[in-house]
């Protein structure tokens, strides 16, 4: 006599799960059956392995958070991002979590997907990085239900003032000081500044940034130094024959791939970078010191900044603390790595 369908399903459930955890079956069932025998590690293994392969866990455990770990990113077209989750992933591991890449892709699922996604896998925590928390003018709504939950979140990089939840970033006052004062070591005295949109929150801090010193030093920001473009080549590129048509010979970008859409656009207006106009840009992303020319920008510690933000979740998750209640910024120091886009300021033409 054939076994009844919900006997096969659940004959496969406890293979698959056994194979992908490298125990035995009845080590899976002791498990799901609450019993005895089995030791706390091999239990969390069979249990995330569950998560894993998207099996619902028995009622009686589904209170229990797995040993997840949600890891949302915008993108993974921008190197910054996949560097991030390479650093983060890697230190989650060693603590024993598993890393759940979840990237927002155009038309597919939007961060609220994946945090409802995330929480009925019954996460330990999440790590965003580049979000729409950094937008005054998205939505939160989903971050405010992580709050209300109590799940621990950590934040890379600036937030809306709303959101407590603890951050780890780049000090972005210190990083437009450090591009700003190379660019006038070498003789600029008309610099442009080249943020992301108006209600990002990092690009609101560099502008202010960018005015103070440039106050300090007695160096007058016409209106028509800053320009604002989404975060793409397209977007700097757009910009950038504006910022060449005013007459500026020096720009400071707020990421490399703003940066490398204005050398696009300095090349197509028949110009080039760094004699027309010097160029800086923010991340030190994968490879920019291989393009032509080798990008001036300003490292950010992606390596240290990722392992902090590992460090404060698991501790986090370990104590139990509530979401949002430590919301602490911790800053780190950006270092100026000094290339081929940048050099001394062109001589005016009398």
């Amino acid at each position: 006599m054939s076994q009844p369908a919900g006997e096969n399903a659940k004959t496969r459930r406890l293979a698959e799960v056994a194979k992908k955890v490298g125990v035995s079956e009845a080590t899976v069932s002791r498990v799901l059956n609450g019993r005895p025998g089995v030791s706390d590690a091999t239990r969390a293994a069979v249990l995330t392995a569950l998560d894993v392969l998207g099996y619902e866990r028995p009622t009686q455990l589904r209170g229990e958070r797995a040993r997840l770990v949600g890891l949302v990113l915008p993108e993974l077209g921008n190197p910054i991002f996949p560097a991030l989750a390479e650093v983060i992933g890697g230190a989650l591991a060693q603590r024993g979590f598993t890393p759940v890449l979840c990237t927002r892709t155009a038309g597919g699922l939007s961060e609220a997907d994946y945090v409802d996604m995330l929480v009925d896998q019954h996460v330990s925590g999440m790590v965003f990085a580049g979000g729409h928390y950094a937008e005054t003018d998205s939505p939160h709504e989903h971050y405010l239900r992580l709050m209300e939950l109590g799940l621990p979140v950590v934040l890379v990089n600036a937030a809306v003032p709303e959101l407590t939840f603890p951050r780890v970033s780049t000090d972005d006052a210190v990083a437009v000081e450090q591009a700003f004062t190379h660019l006038t070591s070498l003789g600029h005295e008309r610099i442009a500044l080249l943020l992301g949109p108006e209600d990002h929150i990092p690009s609101v801090r560099k502008l202010a940034a960018f005015r103070q010193i440039a106050e300090r030093t007695g160096m007058k920001v016409p209106d028509n130094a800053v320009e604002h473009a989404m975060f793409s080549i397209e977007g700097g590129h757009s910009v950038t024959s504006r910022i060449i048509a005013n007459g500026f010979t020096g720009v400071i970008c707020a990421s490399d791939i703003l940066a490398l859409g204005a050398i696009r656009a300095i090349r197509r207006a028949g110009l080039s970078a760094p004699e027309d106009l010097s160029v800086v840009g923010f991340d030190d992303s994968a490879f920019i010191n291989c393009t032509h020319p080798p990008l001036t920008t300003v490292r950010q510690p992606i390596e240290a900044m990722g392992r902090a933000a590992v460090a404060i979740l698991v501790n986090a998750m370990e104590r139990g603390a509530v979401a949002g209640e430590a919301g602490e910024e911790l800053l780190y120091e950006p270092e100026l790595v000094v290339r081929g886009s940048t050099a001394p300021a062109r001589t005016p033409v009398t």
